[in-house]
């Protein structure tokens, strides 16, 4: 592809575009630690992202968006829409560049992160959730204020971004001399990490993991076509993974490369944050701890050299004691 169809906004993702966006991502991140975990006798990789700047992996899906807006675009400004995590990671990309970013979060959205996408200079605009569609919000500023969307998972350019994590285990586990069959089980909210990987990563067998009332995706896949989550009210403690539907750039990627998925409880989730600090002395958030609880769960057979996302850390503390503590 053209340098100029790769910044087409209508264009699909692609493997190059994961590969471009690695270059782009290599020169300001070091990559994130992929971690052996040792798991009755079968050795787990989890890649933690928490130990991102932003304390998870979307600060790579919004950097490879924003550094490639044209002078005109940046002057503009951006608008994001998020829970948390691509918040910071929108506000942290627009701030190392100079540019305005207005960012749409739910009003329950974790205090850290609500306080931490202000800190680094972004504008929040809370609405509630549920009740208010976050998207009609953000598509008012975007017209109002001619800033360019960048959408937490609906973006090629995000989900590319996203992939580069892929790119970035398959090195590091070459560099240890496991260079076969790597087995992908990913967290997956609105598919954006999950349909990167699947691109990045074409010889791997991916599979999913989405909470309890939140598994969109998962039905969606069951399905052959794109379903919403049933009820909006229902509870859970991943913030990071409630996205109401998936979009179909990134649907038409993963129904043709999910293997396997799983649903997890808030327990199973709960279970795997306490391990992961036990044994890799990591704080991961509960929408973070997603796919490490699948596998613990028994939910997911591995297939091959298992790589799991601990994709982010960013938790209030009442919320991390009562899940670890067990009183969640």
């Amino acid at each position: 592809m053209t340098e100029q169809e790769l910044r087409d906004p209508k264009r699909k993702p692609s493997r190059e575009g994961v590969l471009r966006a690695m270059s782009k991502v290599a020169e300001i991140l070091p990559p994130t630690p992929l971690l052996p975990l040792e798991v009755d006798g079968r050795t787990l990789w989890c890649k933690a992202e928490m130990l991102q700047p932003i304390g998870a992996f979307k600060i790579r899906g919004a950097w490879h968006r924003i550094s490639d807006l044209s002078d005109e675009e940046r002057q503009r400004g951006v608008v994001g829409v998020s829970s948390g995590n691509h918040a910071q990671g929108v506000a942290w990309a627009a701030k190392r560049l100079g540019i305005p970013a207005i960012i749409v979060m739910p009003e329950n959205a974790p205090k850290a992160k609500i306080q931490a996408t202000q800190a680094l200079g972004a504008e929040v605009v809370l609405y509630k959730r549920p009740g208010q569609d976050r998207d009609a919000i953000a598509a008012e500023l975007v017209e109002r204020t001619g800033g360019t969307l960048v959408h937490a998972f609906g973006d090629p350019w995000v989900i590319e971004g996203q992939g580069t994590l892929g790119l970035e285990a398959e090195a590091q586990l070459k560099a240890r001399g496991l260079d076969g069959p790597i087995h992908i089980i990913a967290c997956c909210g609105g598919g954006g990490l999950s349909g990167g990987l699947a691109l990045a990563c074409p010889e791997a067998t991916l599979s999913i993991a989405e909470p309890e009332g939140w598994d969109d995706v998962i039905r969606s896949l069951a399905a052959g076509e794109i379903v919403s989550v049933t009820d909006q009210h229902h509870p859970t403690p991943c913030d990071a993974l409630q996205t109401p539907r998936t979009y179909p750039i990134n649907f038409d990627i993963l129904k043709l490369r999910v293997a396997s998925s799983a649903v997890v409880k808030p327990v199973e989730i709960a279970a795997a944050m306490r391990l992961a600090f036990e044994k890799l002395h990591l704080v991961v958030e509960p929408g973070g701890a997603a796919a490490l609880a699948a596998v613990l769960a028994g939910k997911v057979e591995l297939k091959a050299t298992p790589v799991i996302t601990l994709s982010g850390g960013n938790v209030d503390w009442d919320t991390y004691h009562a899940m670890v503590g067990g009183t969640a």
